[in-house]
């Protein structure tokens, strides 16, 4: 991933840099525990553990001879044991996938930690600002037209429970990515003792896999790109919720302009939502992960790379783009601008409009019909609709053209919005108890 949305923390998971001291730390518990259980001399360890790891651009260098990345690694390590010799000891009985599929898990469950941490401070932000406006009152709308009366804190929650259950779905995953296999060409453990593969994976608290041939199945590290997607999906869906309401005929919401913002080159008026479209284009990045990996799950018999390449490109990218999209969107929600008094007054713009489920009922329980009743609601509506007349105005003339006589003190007391939310109240407790 560009530097561009690359946070330092995650950024550092995935460098090539720490990618080689997690190999070095893998070969080094192998190799504890030949040495434990008297396979190797115990007098190799030690020179081993003090070898630094090489640096990417020597093990570059090499690698431009053998073509084989763990080689040049472990050839570069070696020149930098001493003595040298100690270093014949190193990847003995392993194969390649052993040392890349087990260094992996540590980077997956590694960067899951990382998105956690920032999971849990989106899901905060969410549940914070949902409570404090659990009485801003607003329309509520469907198919982007006005329905009936909502509270903000009421679409907050929702996104807020999404967002909590992405973030233990990923919490999930980190389980089936942390697998640990060290079992030899062809996964037979035919050089190497079953035990040193349990032995490694207690020593980095992940799991030994049930099973594995040269490589791991792909179906955790799937299930991983999964959750991650579905994380970015939720930032989108909060993104978009945000992009909508700083529309200039809305004007609803808001994201925090700072001072010396810029929003356009040639048109000092613009505010717009940056942050939120940025989000929205990087979760297609995220998501266009899913596909790729998941083909590396059928691979030819005990093994074959055509899954390496993709994840060399997807996994970095995935996590590294999430973990910049969990940031971006735990902000634009703590620095969110809520205009209440723009949401109230268009709840009001329809002139009333919105109470037409309401009337109706009212209708039915007064005893007409259910269908006279929608027709004589509707015929009233369209009119407003056409005309701007005030709902109260055209039911009125309505029912007094049918014959029908209608209860102005109930209709006031049924047309206030502060009637559609009060049944809210659970809600917002299971929100407060969110964490």
């Amino acid at each position: 991933m560009i530097d561009r949305y690359t946070l330092p923390e995650m950024g550092r998971v995935w460098s090539d840099q720490h990618k080689y001291e997690l190999w070095c730390r893998v070969e080094t518990l192998v190799l504890e525990a030949h040495a434990a259980a008297g396979r190797v001399p115990a007098d190799v360890v030690e020179p081993v553990r003090n070898a630094p790891p090489p640096t990417p651009e020597r093990v570059a260098e090499i690698e431009e001879t053998t073509q084989h990345d763990v080689i040049a690694f472990l050839t570069a390590w070696a020149d930098n044991t001493e003595p040298r010799s100690a270093a014949a000891y190193v990847h003995h009985g392993m194969t390649s996938s052993d040392l890349l599929d087990t260094a992996l898990a540590v980077q997956l469950t590694d960067a899951t930690d990382v998105l956690l941490a920032k999971a849990d401070r989106l899901v905060a932000a969410l549940r914070d600002h949902g409570l404090a406006h659990r009485d801003t009152i607003k329309v509520g709308r469907t198919h982007g037209v006005h329905a009936e009366p909502d509270v903000w804190g009421h679409r907050v929650a929702d996104l807020a429970f999404a967002a909590a259950r992405s973030r233990d779905r990923l919490r999930r995953a980190r389980e089936a990515v942390g697998v640990v296999a060290i079992s030899g060409a062809v996964g037979t453990y035919s050089l190497i003792d079953p035990s040193v593969e349990v032995t490694v994976a207690e020593a980095l608290d992940l799991r030994a896999a049930d099973a594995s041939t040269q490589v791991v199945l792909r179906d955790g590290i799937s299930e991983w790109v999964a959750a991650l997607a579905i994380i970015a999906t939720v930032c989108e869906a909060i993104a978009l919720e945000v992009r909508h309401g700083q529309r200039t005929e809305v004007r609803e919401l808001s994201e925090a302009f700072g001072a010396g913002q810029k929003g356009s080159s040639a048109m000092p008026h613009k505010k717009n939502p940056i942050r939120s479209e940025r989000i929205a284009g990087l979760a297609r990045v995220v998501r266009a992960a899913i596909v790729p990996v998941m083909e590396g799950i059928p691979l030819w018999h005990e093994r074959d790379i055509s899954h390496s390449s993709t994840e060399r490109v997807y996994l970095p990218d995935a996590a590294i783009t999430t973990d910049y999209l969990l940031d971006l969107t735990a902000g634009l929600v703590e620095n969110l601008v809520v205009d209440a008094e723009r949401m109230r007054a268009n709840l009001e713009s329809t002139g009333g409009l919105i109470y037409t489920s309401s009337v109706l009922l009212e209708l039915v329980e007064g005893g007409m019909g259910r269908e006279q009743s929608y027709a004589l609601v509707q015929s009233a509506a369209m009119r407003t609709w056409q005309d701007g007349t005030p709902f109260r105005q055209t039911l009125r003339e309505r029912a007094a053209a049918d014959g029908v006589t209608l209860d102005e003190a109930r209709l006031d007391e049924i047309c206030r919005p502060e009637r559609y939310v009060q049944n809210l109240g659970p809600l917002f407790d299971r929100l407060a108890a969110l964490s």
